[in-house]
């Protein structure tokens, strides 16, 4: 085999090792986070570096089950929910931190959230993509920098606090 074709594979070989590393779909999510309808938050990893961020997404559809309550007649995803599908990012980023094999042995309890911000609303058929980069862990603790967006603009940014416990 010439060396750039060795090359070539190589490279592929790697990149493919990447997305596989990365990218996420929901069946891996939910065995990578305990919750599950109407509180699964988190559609699709899009890429993840272990140790440094994730990158995921929410798709909102009138069919979620607040959209009913809030608000009838305009409806807006609440801001705590927004939280919620940043922490289960976050919560997806430690396991992938910790180990890449979910074992259903590790808990991730929210423990604080602070400076949250909402910057607009989000409605039925927008499509929030959940940014989350690792600020720093020590021992159990691990805090987060969070953002969601929707088309290139932030709707909510906030710092996750989150302790690891075994089950």
């Amino acid at each position: 085999m010439s060396e750039a074709k060795g090359r070539v594979e190589e490279m592929t070989q790697e990149k493919e090792r990447q997305i596989e590393v990365g990218a996420m779909d929901i069946h891996q999510v939910m065995q990578h986070l305990p919750h599950r309808y109407p509180f699964l938050l988190v559609d699709k990893v899009v890429s993840c570096v272990p140790g440094e961020t994730l990158t995921a997404l929410k798709n909102v559809t009138i069919n979620e089950p607040f959209f009913p309550g809030h608000f009838p007649i305009k409806p807006v995803m609440p801001g705590v929910l927004i939280l919620e599908a940043l922490a289960q990012a976050t919560a997806i980023l430690t396991a992938k931190s910790m180990s890449d094999a979910p074992t259903g042995e590790t808990l991730y309890y929210l423990v604080g959230i602070d400076n949250a911000r909402f910057k607009q609303p989000v409605e039925p058929g927008d499509q929030l993509i959940l940014k989350t980069d690792l600020i720093r862990n020590k021992r159990s603790i691990w805090k987060f920098d969070a953002k969601a967006l929707v088309d290139d603009n932030v709707v909510a940014s906030a710092e996750i606090i989150c302790s690891v416990q075994s089950a």
